[in-house]
């Protein structure tokens, strides 16, 4: 096996890459910064401008899959001009991959694994998701998604196997969005947004990494959800974090209204509710080492009486 990844020197793209390079698989990497560009033994550079559809072709050289995560972070102020660059990005990474492909011609397929997202998903209170949902979220996410998505099963001429993880909050001690709610709660000034009860369907980020790798090792295709088997509320979610920084909770909620004046539109992040099954990937075989939210802050922060959380874990397990 070796392995094109896009957006490999991104959060999840350097996990990915260090859970491959852990099983001696070669990595090549397209990148848009030269100065990213290096060439060692398993792990080489190539530069790519999807905005202009430029790339070096001889990335794709003895490659046997290619795993696609590029794409502009959502977590900036959506701008009309910034939410064409989250949609653009995308697009335009798929269609450069697309043109290098070609070059290869249909004799020499390469199964593409790429990342999506769970926003796809209409925001509910109550429904449980898994993959053969149909119905897409009204919202500027279910938008980029469906068109995303979209854009993946063009590969299929290819003939190649076509996969797709829709990933859900990735949580990282090293950057994404726990930091960003472990701050306040550390200095606090932690409190839950809006009602609490938003579902956030997430998972640990070496699991995810995991994921990817097997999906190509056991070559499945179809479309998977990127999120562990038990999804937690905004309230849970806050409270586990301020459990295991040993800091107290005081502050109510804060405001809807607040978030969307200090954040604009992006505030959308932050209520949606997506409560989304892994019941499909882990039916193929895989075994998350995280599989409920007090282990993977544990694995974050040290020592954290999960003894309480395994009686939430099987209480969710039933709601499914």
């Amino acid at each position: 096996m070796k392995v094109l990844i896009t957006g490999a020197t991104g959060l999840v793209g350097q996990a990915l890459v260090e859970e491959l390079q852990q099983q001696n698989i070669p990595v090549n990497y397209l990148t848009t910064d030269r100065a990213k560009i290096v060439s060692q033994e398993g792990y080489k550079g190539y530069y790519w401008d999807p905005s202009k559809g430029e790339m070096d072709n001889t990335a794709l050289e003895g490659v046997t899959a290619i795993i696609n995560l590029a794409g502009a972070t959502i977590s900036k102020r959506w701008t009309a001009a910034y939410k064409e660059t989250i949609l653009q990005s995308r697009l335009d990474s798929l269609d450069t991959l697309y043109k290098g492909m070609q070059h290869f011609g249909p004799e020499n397929p390469i199964p593409l694994v790429s990342a999506s997202a769970i926003g796809i998903y209409p925001h509910s209170y109550t429904t449980f998701y898994e993959e053969a949902e149909t119905a897409v979220d009204n919202s500027f996410l279910g938008e980029v998604v469906q068109a995303w998505e979209k854009k993946m099963d063009t590969f299929r001429s290819f003939g190649g196997r076509i996969t797709k993880i829709r990933i859900g909050l990735v949580l990282s001690d090293e950057g994404g969005a726990l930091p960003k709610i472990a701050q306040p709660i550390h200095y606090y000034a932690g409190a839950a947004f809006g009602s609490g009860q938003q579902w956030q369907s997430w998972i640990h980020i070496k699991d995810l990494a995991r994921m990817f790798v097997y999906v190509l090792e056991k070559k499945l295709e179809g479309t998977f959800n990127g999120v562990a088997p038990n999804p937690v509320t905004n309230t849970k979610l806050t409270k586990e974090v301020a459990k295991a920084l040993k800091k107290p909770l005081f502050l109510p909620n804060i405001p809807k209204g607040i978030l969307q004046l200090i954040l604009g539109e992006m505030a959308y992040l932050l209520f949606a509710s997506q409560r989304v099954s892994s019941k499909r990937i882990e039916k193929k075989g895989f075994h998350f080492s995280y599989s409920n939210i007090c282990q993977a802050l544990e694995s974050f922060y040290g020592d954290v009486d999960c003894k309480k959380e395994a009686e939430v874990t099987v209480y969710e397990q039933n709601l499914g």
